[in-house]
């Protein structure tokens, strides 16, 4: 008997060692919680009968070691739910343990009220014939991640692709005015698309926009889809109202996540429409453990660079995320699909970009090794770059700082002329313009 209480945090290690002892004898499991964080085990008996003496004896421990988290029926044959077929068919997540042979899979499903898409992590495989997504993200905001942005944007654009910027910021528009003058703003922004096309009466939106502040080079194209648009200039546009409106999901199942999708879609198929459709489409994504994020890395993007700083709380934030990604048989798709950013390096005297990029690595690597594979001794099979492996997911592209860059307008600036900025940016555009393009920049 536990003489403290059973809290959250102590069920999931409880139930895999449990579902460890059950896949030991060849059944596979999937651990299913609920909203409220109860614990169901359903063992897929659909080609291996369970032992009714094990079964019993495996609700017995469950519902001893889950205590105020065990469903009503803490471990049941999928063959008993009148939605077995439903549950064991749909897309389940990657098994969350090592194959070993004779012994069945474990998967875990989350069931929550918002958040369910950071499970939900779409494999990197862009489309020859479409467009490249790529987010840009940052758990902590304030690390310059809009002004990168606004970089990258140029930079592809120069070098005579045709770029896509989306302000996928809803809660705090800011890339679109930053690269388009407030008058030649679009009527219509991402937001206005979501909520009608809810009520089928989308057709027609005038979307995006070339960015006025900037012209590209040669055949380049830079484009801009804002979240918030004009308006008609009577000052009717209702941005709050909308926004409250575009997180639930509609009677025909239609979620959020797949709403911004078809909103993004549309985006690029109105350029392709007045243009050619776009090569590259840099998602600027929200902050934090939110949806917009969830959905932006897990769901649309190709290629997501995860923006940071060297301290508590950024290391803090991405384990939590790391850590959860592994839990629910993510890690595997994600570590291909992202590439950590190294915001606002320092280089002064006493502290020097070197040293600080030194401990930013150990650090890195530290966090990302939540994702990559143990690996025993000698097995060369696997995922696990070393710390000084440049091509891991966790060695840095890293952002100068300078106390100049304070406030610069990315876009609207001549950048050719300052050199402390060329300086900055220079690794971040070069590396990240060769994952982006493949190396063809």
């Amino acid at each position: 008997m536990d003489s403290d209480p059973i809290r959250f945090d102590d069920v999931i290690p409880r139930a895999r060692e449990i579902a460890k002892e059950i896949a030991s004898t060849g059944l596979g499991v999937v651990m299913v919680r609920d909203v409220l964080g109860r614990m169901t085990l359903v063992l897929d008996d659909q080609e291996q009968e369970v032992d009714p003496d094990a079964l019993a004896e495996w609700q017995r421990l469950a519902s001893d070691r889950f205590g105020p988290y065990k469903a009503e029926r803490p471990v049941v044959v999928a063959s008993s739910l009148f939605m077995a077929a439903e549950l064991l068919g749909r897309a389940l997540p990657e098994p969350i343990d090592q194959n070993i042979a004779g012994h069945g899979k474990i998967r875990r499903i989350e069931n929550t009220i918002v958040g369910q898409d950071w499970a939900r992590v779409r494999p990197q495989s862009p489309d020859p014939s479409g467009s490249f997504r790529v987010a840009l993200y940052g758990f902590k905001g304030g690390v310059g991640r809009s002004t990168a942005t606004g970089m990258l944007a140029r930079y592809l654009a120069d070098s005579g692709r045709c770029v896509l910027v989306v302000d996928l910021d809803l809660e705090s528009p800011g890339v679109g005015p930053m690269l388009v003058a407030g008058d030649e703003l679009p009527r219509y922004g991402l937001i206005d698309q979501m909520v009608e096309s809810a009520v089928e009466n989308s057709d027609g939106l005038d979307l995006v926009v070339r960015a006025s502040k900037f012209s590209a080079r040669g055949n380049g194209e830079l484009w801009v889809a804002p979240a918030r648009g004009a308006g008609n200039g009577d000052g009717n546009y209702t941005y709050v109202s909308k926004l409250n409106r575009v997180y639930g999901e509609l009677s025909g199942g239609s979620t959020f996540a797949d709403r911004l999708e078809s909103a993004v879609t549309a985006c690029e198929d109105s350029i392709a429409d007045r243009s050619r459709r776009p090569d590259v489409v840099l998602l600027d994504s929200r902050a934090g453990l939110h949806d917009l994020a969830a959905v932006t890395i897990s769901k649309l993007s190709d290629l997501a660079l995860l923006f940071g700083a060297d301290n508590s709380q950024t290391w803090d934030g991405y384990q939590d995320l790391f850590r959860y990604w592994q839990e629910c048989g993510q890690a595997q798709s994600v570590r291909e699909k992202i590439k950590m950013v190294a915001a606002m390096v320092p280089d002064r005297p006493g502290m020097s970009k070197d040293h600080y990029l030194d401990s930013f690595v150990d650090r890195s690597w530290s966090c990302f090794s939540i994702l990559y594979d143990n690996l025993p001794d000698g097995d060369s099979v696997g995922f696990n770059p070393s710390p000084e492996d440049i091509t891991g997911p966790h060695f840095p592209i890293p952002i100068l700082f300078t106390q100049e860059l304070v406030g610069i307008d990315a876009v609207s600036t001549d950048l050719a002329d300052i050199g402390f900025v060329g300086t900055a940016y220079a690794e971040f555009l070069r590396d990240a313009g060769n994952l982006v393009t493949g190396g063809t920049v």
